[in-house]
C-alpha cells in the first residue's frame, strides 16, 4: 500500500511539472504571437518594398514594373538630369539653413524658458504648437501668407507702406527660401523641447560652483551649460537633417516645386517622375539615393549610441 501511494505521489508530481512547464512554455511565446504580427508587416511593407524599389532602380520599367534589368543605366541618367542635380542644390541650400537656423532658434528658446519666466508654461505652448500640424497644412496656410496678391505683402500695403514687397514665393531666385521659412516655422519648437529637457538636465552644483567662482551667465552658458548639451545637438541634428532629405509634403503644398523647379527637392522629384511622368525606373534611383542620404546620417548616430551603451 505504501508503493502505491509512492507512485501516485511520483505519476501526480510529475503531471504537475509537466502542466507547469507547458503553461509557461505558452507564457514565454505569448509576446512573440503578439508582436509577430507587427513585424511580419513591417518586414513585408517597410523592407521588402525598399528591397524591391532597389531592385525596380535597376530595370527599364515605366509606368508599370518591368524586370528587364539595365544595369545601373538609371543611376547614370539621374544625376545627367538638370531637374535632379537643381533639386540636390534646393536641398543643400534647405538642409543646411534649415538644421542651422531651427538649432539657433531653438537653443535661444530653450534658454529663454530655462530662466524659470512666470509665462513659461504658455510660451511653451505657443512654441510647441506648429508641431500638431501636418506639413500639408503648414504649407498651406504659408502659401497664403505669402501670396503677393492676398497675404504679407497686400496687408502691409494696406497699412500705408506702398512700397513694401515681399513676393519671394513667385520669385524663382527666392523660392526655396520660402519653403525653410514655414520648415523652421513648424520644426524650431521641436527643436526647443530637445534642449530645454537638456537645459533642465544639467548638474545645478557645477553651475552654482561657477557663479560661487565669479562667472558671468554667459559664461557658465558658453563655457559649461552649452558644451555638455553636446548629445542634445547631435540628437537634433540627425532628426533635422532626416527632415530635410524626406521633405515632400510641405513642399509640393507651398510651391508645388516652382515656379517652374526652382524650388524641386529630391523627394517632389522622385514623386514627379515615378507617378506623373512614368519613368518608375528612374524614380526608383533617386529613392535609392535619397535613402542612402539617411542612412549614411543615421549609421554614426547608432554607431555612437551603441558606443556608450557598451562604454557603460
Amino acid at each position: 500500500m505504501t508503493q502505491s501511494l509512492s507512485s501516485k505521489s511520483t505519476s501526480g508530481t510529475t503531471r504537475r511539472t509537466r502542466h507547469v512547464s507547458l503553461g509557461d512554455r505558452l507564457a514565454s511565446w505569448i509576446p512573440k504571437l503578439v508582436v509577430s504580427p507587427t513585424l511580419l508587416i513591417t518586414l513585408i511593407f517597410v523592407y521588402g518594398f525598399v528591397i524591391w524599389t532597389a531592385v525596380l532602380s535597376f530595370t527599364n520599367s515605366r509606368i508599370l514594373p518591368r524586370y528587364d534589368f539595365v544595369g545601373w543605366d538609371n543611376y547614370v541618367r539621374l544625376f545627367a538630369n538638370e531637374r535632379w542635380m537643381v533639386a540636390l542644390k534646393n536641398l543643400g541650400v534647405y538642409a543646411f539653413l534649415f538644421i542651422a537656423i531651427c538649432l539657433i532658434i531653438g537653443l535661444l528658446m530653450a534658454i529663454l524658458l530655462d530662466q524659470r519666466i512666470r509665462a513659461e508654461g504658455a510660451l511653451r505652448t505657443i512654441y510647441l504648437y506648429p508641431m500638431a500640424l501636418s506639413f500639408i497644412v503648414t504649407g498651406t496656410v504659408w502659401k497664403w501668407m505669402l501670396n503677393p496678391q492676398v497675404g504679407l505683402e497686400q496687408f502691409m500695403i494696406s497699412l500705408g507702406w506702398e512700397s513694401f514687397r515681399f513676393d519671394w514665393i513667385v520669385n524663382p531666385d527666392f523660392s526655396i527660401y520660402t519653403v525653410v521659412i514655414a520648415a523652421v516655422w513648424q520644426s524650431s519648437g521641436f527643436v526647443m523641447a530637445l534642449f530645454l529637457a537638456g537645459l533642465r538636465g544639467v548638474d545645478d552644483s557645477i553651475i552654482k560652483a561657477a557663479q560661487i567662482d565669479g562667472a558671468s551667465p554667459i559664461t557658465i552658458y558658453t563655457r559649461i551649460i552649452i558644451p555638455s548639451l553636446r548629445p542634445v545637438f547631435f540628437s537634433a541634428f540627425i532628426m533635422l537633417a532626416h527632415i530635410a532629405i524626406k521633405s515632400f509634403d510641405l513642399a509640393l503644398a507651398l510651391t508645388g516645386g516652382g515656379p517652374g523647379i526652382s524650388s524641386d527637392l529630391p523627394a517632389i522629384f522622385m514623386f514627379q517622375f515615378s507617378f506623373n511622368r512614368g519613368q518608375m525606373g528612374i524614380g526608383a534611383a533617386s529613392a535609392m539615393i535619397m535613402l542612402l542620404g539617411i542612412v549614411a546620417i543615421l549609421v554614426p548616430f547608432l554607431y555612437s549610441e551603441l558606443r556608450v551603451k557598451k562604454d557603460d
